[in-house]
């Protein structure tokens, strides 16, 4: 079935973000006597701070997960935002699908706050029919409440008429979660298997060679 809208995830996927939010992350546990190896934050990045505090801090009660959860976003937003870059050729892949009549969405577990600011640094508002952030959902991915409201906003087309792009394996089991194929990128650092094992169907090094392949890829396919 032609593919007519692609839901765009956008950490690690069109800006190059998950190590600063690594970064972020090991700080603000440190600051809680909860320090984790650099490696074990990053294999839960990808996720909302609902999902990954839980994980990486099992016996954190509600009043820690607050804390935690606000000193990375107040951090992230103060240190870390305005240093964050585009991925090569990231709002050239979203222009053509425009172009190619594809609905963009793009559909992430950051803030509406951040997605504002990335729809700005990827010039990319004339771009995108429609957006989720984690303001939208209950809970961010491996949840599928991030692509399910997604999909949602592009109503009246099915979960067989669209596609992900992500870089996480919570982006590609939160799809397979509402049905959806999705295509992986490496550039948010997750081996294959990975990706592989939570349901990518197809995988790609990064946004450039995916646009460089558009006309053969599963977006067209």
């Amino acid at each position: 079935m032609h593919i007519k809208a692609v839901l765009f995830d956008i950490d690690g996927t069109l800006v190059d973000s998950n190590e600063q939010h690594v970064t972020v992350w090991d700080a603000v546990l440190r600051q809680e006597g909860k320090a984790c190896a650099r490696r074990t934050i990053h294999d839960q990045i990808g996720k909302g701070a609902d999902m990954l505090i839980p994980t990486l801090v099992p016996d954190a009660d509600d009043a820690l997960c607050d804390r935690l959860a606000e000193a990375h976003g107040t951090m992230f937003k103060e240190r870390f935002l305005d240093g964050v870059r585009p991925f090569a050729k990231a709002r050239d892949l979203l222009a053509r699908v425009h172009a190619a009549g594809q609905r963009v969405v793009l559909a992430s577990s950051a803030s509406a706050e951040e997605l504002d600011h990335y729809l700005e640094l990827l010039g990319a508002r004339d771009l995108v029919a429609a957006t989720t952030s984690a303001d939208d959902v209950g809970n961010t991915k491996p949840a599928p409440d991030i692509f399910a409201t997604a999909l949602d906003k592009v109503a009246p087309l099915t979960s067989a008429e669209v596609m992900v792009v992500g870089d996480t394996p919570y982006d590609m089991e939160a799809a397979a979660r509402c049905g959806i194929a999705a295509i992986a990128v490496r550039s948010g650092g997750f081996d294959d298997a990975a990706l592989t094992e939570a349901g990518a169907r197809y995988i790609y090094d990064d946004v450039a060679a995916l646009y460089a392949d558009y006309e053969r890829s599963p977006l067209v396919r």
